[in-house]
């Protein structure tokens, strides 16, 4: 565990490098002549950091012998490691020469004509390719009870696509009788890009979808506040439930069947999960209790067998959410619709870059929307059911950004960060190692 969570294998390290490279052989283009009239006011390319650094959100370039705008220093704006488009294309590539056409169709600047410059029109393919090339491979780990598992990526869905690698879901599918994956940060985020983004791109069919639910999360969803999430509350967990109902009713719109897994508590009361299985059984969504974190294995022996079960007597009729063929607003407008149950509202600035995005091809593609994860509107505050039906709910585009390599459209909505920060007690600061070299704190 604590190799995962730190260095790994270094992909993240190699992607961090590979998306700085380019920032780099751009910024020297210009330094060195500028041969492709790159304006620097439309340089869309951001430098990355694996680190939450509330201070590289905006800063300034140019100051010593970089690009300047008239010889004046330029503001450039970091983000996440796991928000650049370079994970992206890592893991939604197939193979080597994919991945070398999935970088060079990315587009990160525009000249002073307002043409598209793309990271081949700086020759920085080949050089970014050979930093990726092993961090392409899957990574073969094992479980505490020895069962395979293969990692490689990880766009968080909030602000990315939200799905490990396509080579890594693909070699497990090839390896085993069933492969789990997860698309986290919430249905209405990781599942619905699974959905709509990895599986189209993969020509992925998945048979079954496990919404994973917890009776604290539902009662806190119904109003409970947190220091009180360990008593039983009937009233307020049928209030929170709405929030499962409808994540369940979005997923079987995908035409995939759905089982609920509840991870229990020691505190969730016999109650309180017999009504979570009731309300899932009036839905057609098949139940089971998970004990894994107490149980190990064992504690998911039960919602093993009934996912088995599912996909041995139910046939999937996956399909996608809405057709590619839509312009750009109106797969977003369905999303929004179909699985936010909102209204869409655009900044003048949303509109200027959905039209330049499909100026330069965007148009056919998927969208990858980045929200908040706590909230199925784009407001963290609006829990539960925050909904009052008839379209009263309104989510706000303010901007969009065309990953042409990884191949969607990035749709920003509400007041979504690409470079968190840190909290008000970092942990960092729990992190320790002992002089022998132990690690303790990261989990």
């Amino acid at each position: 565990m604590d190799d995962i969570n730190l260095h790994f294998t270094g992909d993240f390290h190699a992607i961090t490098a590979a998306n700085n490279l380019l920032s780099a052989l751009i910024d020297n283009h210009i330094k060195q002549g500028n041969a492709l009239a790159v304006d620097v006011k439309q340089i869309t390319h951001l430098r990355c950091l694996d680190i939450n650094d509330r201070e590289l959100r905006h800063c300034i370039v140019g100051i010593g012998y970089g690009s300047r705008i008239n010889g004046v220093p330029r503001e450039e704006h970091f983000q996440i490691t796991v928000a650049t488009e370079i994970m992206a294309v890592l893991c939604l590539s197939e193979n080597l020469a994919d991945l070398k056409r999935r970088l060079g169709d990315m587009l990160v600047a525009y000249d002073l004509s307002g043409k598209a410059l793309y990271a081949r029109d700086f020759k920085a393919v080949d050089s970014m390719a050979v930093l990726l090339k092993d961090a392409l491979k899957p990574n073969l780990v094992q479980t505490l009870e020895n069962t395979p598992a293969i990692i490689l990526g990880g766009p968080f869905a909030n602000i990315a696509h939200g799905c490990n690698s396509v080579r890594a879901t693909k070699l497990a599918l090839k390896l085993g009788d069933y492969c789990v994956t997860e698309a986290g940060f919430g249905a209405d985020l990781g599942a619905e890009k699974f959905l709509d983004i990895k599986c189209r791109c993969a020509g992925l069919s998945p048979a079954c979808v496990v919404l994973v639910a917890t009776v604290r999360a539902l009662k806190y969803n119904g109003g409970v506040a947190k220091a009180e999430l360990t008593r039983e509350n009937l009233t307020a967990l049928e209030a929170g439930a709405v929030n499962l109902g409808i994540h369940i009713e979005n997923l079987q719109k995908f035409g995939v069947p759905v089982v609920v897994a509840v991870n229990r508590f020691a505190d969730d009361t016999d109650g309180e999960v017999a009504f979570i299985e009731q309300y899932c059984a009036a839905r057609n969504a098949r139940f089971a209790v998970a004990t894994v974190f107490s149980g190990g294995g064992e504690g998911g022996r039960i919602l093993a067998q009934v996912v088995a079960d599912t996909i041995s007597d139910t046939t999937s009729q996956f399909k996608p959410l809405y057709d590619t063929a839509l312009p750009i607003r109106g797969k977003i407008e369905t999303i929004a619709r179909e699985i936010y149950r909102a209204n869409v509202t655009y900044t003048a600035k949303a509109l200027k870059d959905i039209e330049a995005a499909e100026q330069y091809g965007g148009g056919s593609l998927p969208v990858c929307i980045a929200k908040t994860q706590y909230s199925l509107s784009d407001d963290p505050a609006k829990l539960g059911a925050y909904y009052g039906g008839g379209g009263d709910v309104t989510v706000s585009v303010r901007g969009v950004r065309l990953s042409a390599g990884a191949g969607f459209v990035v749709v920003y909505m509400g007041d979504i960060m690409t470079m968190p920060g840190l909290p008000p007690v970092p942990a960092a600061e729990k992190i320790t190692i002992s002089d022998d070299g132990v690690i303790d704190g990261l989990f």
